[in-house]
């Protein structure tokens, strides 16, 4: 017997298509960082520079803006975002609304990001290890205080 295919079935893309649902814009665009950006407007671009994108939200009263080198970016102010991975480039995000484009380009890998992440906190920073070794130290010489006790009230038993 054959199953039948539901008719509402949910898009699969894969580095490269054309994102319509805010919701699925949010979760693409929410972890990218650090990025290169460029504003185009009738394939001219008009400003671009590297910023970090602070905050990706969707409200219709307000509005994305790139100032001091960070992004706060509305997906309500977009129509679609379409993702490109050129052969040899890092990905590119151009969220598109009419003759403009916001095109963001990745500047760090995020495995390469977090690969980092996971082995800093699996060695911790200096000072934390500077500080376990003082605390692990005052540990052994307390339980050496306590052997040392110990002792004595043996040697003073009635």
């Amino acid at each position: 017997m054959k199953k039948q295919q539901s008719s509402c079935t949910s898009p699969c893309i894969v580095d490269v298509g054309i994102v319509v649902n805010k919701q699925d814009m949010l979760r693409v665009l929410e972890d990218l960082g650090r990025v290169q950006y460029f504003d185009i407007f009738d394939n001219q671009v008009r400003r671009h520079g590297e910023a970090y994108v602070m905050e990706v939200f969707c409200d219709p009263a307000c509005a994305t803006m790139i100032a001091n080198r960070t992004i706060y970016l509305n997906v309500n102010s977009f129509d679609y975002l379409q993702l490109d991975w050129p052969t040899g480039e890092r990905p590119r995000f151009d969220l598109v609304q009419e003759d403009r484009i916001v095109r963001l380009i990745p500047s760090t890998d995020p495995l390469e990001e977090r690969d980092f992440e996971e082995q800093e906190t699996q060695a911790g920073s200096p000072e934390e290890a500077g500080l376990r070794s003082v605390i692990e130290e005052a540990l052994i010489e307390s339980s050496h205080l306590g052997d040392e006790w110990d002792e004595e009230d043996d040697e003073f038993d009635f």
